[in-house]
């Protein structure tokens, strides 16, 4: 197998954040996509909390209560550094975590 270093990006925030009048992880996605960077995957929590310690659950005759949102992004090093300080101006309250990874990928 081939190995790879790169860069893992995890953006916490809740549902119900927008950016433009848009859902934010939608927003995000499609920012990443339009500069072409390698991956992005939106996960829905069903619990959780943060900053304010209001925890955020899903019920069972809910569709939604600003339930806990994970966007992970990941591309080489240099071309998350050159998206983050934008991706960075879409999150307020939000929180931004990064790490090195190793990508594995079968011959």
């Amino acid at each position: 197998m081939k190995c790879e270093e790169a860069l893992l990006v995890r953006i916490f925030f809740g549902e119900n954040d927008k950016y433009e009048g848009k859902p934010l992880y939608k927003y995000i996605t499609e920012f990443c996509k339009s500069k072409n960077i390698a991956g992005v995957t939106v996960f829905r929590g069903i619990l959780g909390y943060g900053k304010s310690s209001v925890i955020h659950k899903a019920g069972l005759f809910k569709l939604s209560s600003d339930l806990p949102i994970v966007v992970e992004i990941i591309d080489c090093e240099e071309n998350i550094k050159a998206v983050l300080p934008e991706i960075a101006k879409f999150i307020s309250g939000g929180l931004i975590t990064l790490e090195k990874v190793k990508i594995l990928r079968a011959p």
